[in-house]
């Protein structure tokens, strides 16, 4: 039967969005190509079963034949890495995740601290993620799309698992359905070892952040995190120094427990930028026990991470320059 084109395209129109190019009809199938670029697996899943609803509602038409086709989203992969633990590294990537999206950018966050995540925690979202295919589909919070094995797995069970695992769960989150993130944030476990070593060798970051506190003993750390991203070839976009003095609650004395000004010292004598300085405040670590990220809210925390936020932006544009 020969298809009126008005009405085929009035039947598209409804159901594709203009996403649909006009189809071809032969012995009772109708076979067309949409355009999926920007959708996730959901929103794609859903397109396609408008659209061969809408065709096979057409007198004649029998079988339904989709392609799909998607123009490749390049996406900025930011590690951001330690040279030990506590040092407030998922803290920072949380918050810096957070303001980089509120400064505009579709961002997503994935916690790669295979043995230890705490991005759940902190983002306050232990959804477990559903997969389509063998895509997981990232969760949204606070105006950022996440996945952590830390959903995937019970809470407080230790993962036994030798290095190929930890890669191999690595790569499942990457490669996770992101849709049209443009900036994937990528909270590394600390040290320098095989998470670490995928993640830079196959994805490719664009590079990465480092956090340290003040103190000689981290700064040391931090320095051989340092030289591996350098080894690997991945820019160091900047040092950020966390629990950088300390406002005493009652009589607002500012000390030091850490040290000052240790790593913007260090960031000089190796040739990095120094993003910033985060503040040893109980009001950040109780904020991120309770899930709510500072970045997240008003005043003069978020006010921090927004700027170290704007600085890193300013980076990765000089890095693509």
């Amino acid at each position: 039967m020969t298809q009126n084109p008005d009405t085929i395209m009035a039947a598209l129109a409804g159901a594709a969005g203009g996403r649909a190019m006009a189809p071809r009809f032969s012995d009772g199938a109708a076979s067309l190509v949409l355009d999926v670029t920007g959708l996730g697996a959901e929103a794609r899943a859903q397109l396609e079963e408008d659209v061969r609803g809408a065709l096979l509602g057409l007198p004649g038409v029998e079988e339904v034949r989709i392609a799909m086709t998607a123009d490749k989203v390049e996406r900025t992969i930011i590690a951001v890495g330690s040279g030990k633990g506590g040092v407030g590294k998922s803290t920072l990537a949380a918050n810096l995740a957070v303001a980089l999206a509120r400064a505009g950018k579709k961002v997503g966050l994935i916690d790669a601290d295979i043995y230890g995540p705490s991005q759940p925690r902190i983002m306050g979202n232990h959804d477990k993620p559903e997969a389509i295919g063998k895509q997981i589909i990232p969760l949204e919070t606070h105006g950022v799309r996440m996945l952590s094995i830390g959903q995937l797995v019970e809470t407080g069970i230790a993962l036994a698992w030798r290095g190929p695992m930890a890669s191999s769960a690595l790569g499942q989150l990457i490669e996770g359905d992101w849709g049209d993130c443009e900036i994937l944030v990528v909270d590394l476990p600390p040290g320098t070892g095989d998470v670490q070593l995928s993640l830079l060798q196959k994805w490719k970051p664009a590079g990465a952040v480092v956090v340290s506190t003040p103190q000689d003993l981290a700064l040391i750390d931090a320095t051989r995190a340092i030289d591996l991203f350098r080894k690997l070839h991945v820019p160091i976009l900047g040092l950020v120094e966390n629990m950088s003095g300390y406002a005493c609650p009652s009589c607002g004395e500012i000390s030091d427990p850490f040290g000052s000004g240790g790593a913007e010292a260090a960031a000089k004598v190796m040739d990095i930028p120094f993003l910033g300085r985060v503040p040893l405040r109980l009001s950040i670590r109780a904020a991120s026990d309770a899930g709510t990220p500072p970045a997240a809210g008003e005043g003069e925390e978020a006010q921090i991470f927004a700027g170290i936020a704007g600085l890193l932006l300013d980076q990765v544009n000089r890095s693509r320059g």
